[in-house]
C-alpha cells in the first residue's frame, strides 16, 4: 500500500511538472507572448473605461451638488435672475502667514 501511494504520488508530481514546464514554454513563444500583450491591453482599455465613468460619475454628482448646469453654467430661475452657487468658504487662522 505505502509503495502504491509513493508511485502515484510521483507520477502525479511529474505529470504537474510536465504541465507546468509546457505552459511556461508556450508563454515564451511568439504567439504567447502575443496572447499576454492582448490580454494586457484588454485589462488597461478597462482599467481606463472604469476611471472613465468614475470621473463621469463624480462630476453629475458634484453638479447637482453645486446646482451647475452641463456646460457649467448656473440654470436660469423665473424673472431672469440666476442662482448663484455659494463659493467654497475657506477658513484662515489668524497669524499662520
Amino acid at each position: 500500500m505505502r509503495r502504491g501511494f509513493w508511485f502515484v504520488a510521483g507520477a502525479g508530481a511529474g505529470v504537474y511538472a510536465m504541465v507546468r514546464g509546457r505552459r511556461a514554454a508556450e508563454a515564451l513563444t511568439a504567439d504567447g507572448l502575443r496572447d499576454r500583450l492582448s490580454g494586457l491591453e484588454v485589462g488597461v482599455r478597462m482599467f481606463r473605461d472604469e476611471v472613465a465613468q468614475g470621473r463621469a460619475e463624480r462630476e453629475t454628482e458634484l453638479r447637482q451638488r453645486y446646482g451647475l448646469g452641463p456646460d457649467g453654467q448656473t440654470p436660469q430661475l423665473e424673472g431672469g435672475r440666476h442662482r448663484a452657487a455659494a463659493p467654497p468658504t475657506t477658513q484662515h487662522q489668524e497669524g499662520s502667514h
